[in-house]
């Protein structure tokens, strides 16, 4: 399961399947990152420094943080893709998909490339991870960047 926590200034990435619950972000910054409430992980319960310091002592890799660069992510259904757009409106990046009964595939992500090396890509692909594990369906990824992220 792939998961992405955001707020203003931040995105934290979580991947289940490295995660080996070896609880440095529990004891780290407890009232972020707690198992036994759902969502586990609540950004806006702690100052990002401390998240940050937390997200980076996680010895798996299942956690992750990257700044924002006053750039929104959102999942446009209708159109079948999730955009990226900079602080002024304008789309700077997406990430399309085609949706069946049973699977979501993946392909094409793109970022403009003044844009580029902030981890928008990351997070483009990431929502439509979190789309496809809310609808229980499977990720297929055929575009080259997506199945990276996949098989990470």
């Amino acid at each position: 399961m792939h998961r992405l926590y955001e707020t203003q200034d931040i995105t934290v990435f979580w991947n289940s399947d490295k995660c080996r619950h070896a609880r440095k972000c529990v004891t780290g910054c407890p009232e972020v990152f707690d198992f036994k409430r759902k969502p586990w992980i609540d950004l806006k319960c702690d100052e990002t420094q401390r998240i940050w310091k937390t997200v980076k002592q996680c010895p798996s890799g299942a956690l992750d943080i990257i700044y924002n660069h006053e750039v929104a992510v959102k999942l446009d259904k209708e159109n079948n893709r999730s955009i990226a757009v900079d602080k002024d409106g304008n789309i700077i990046g997406e990430c399309n998909y085609q949706e069946t009964t049973e699977a979501i595939t993946i392909y094409h992500t793109e970022v403009n490339p003044e844009y580029g090396g902030n981890g928008i890509a990351r997070r483009l692909v990431y929502k439509i991870f979190e789309e496809a594990d809310r609808e229980c369906k499977k990720i297929v990824a055929t575009c080259s960047y997506a199945a990276k992220m996949l098989s990470n």
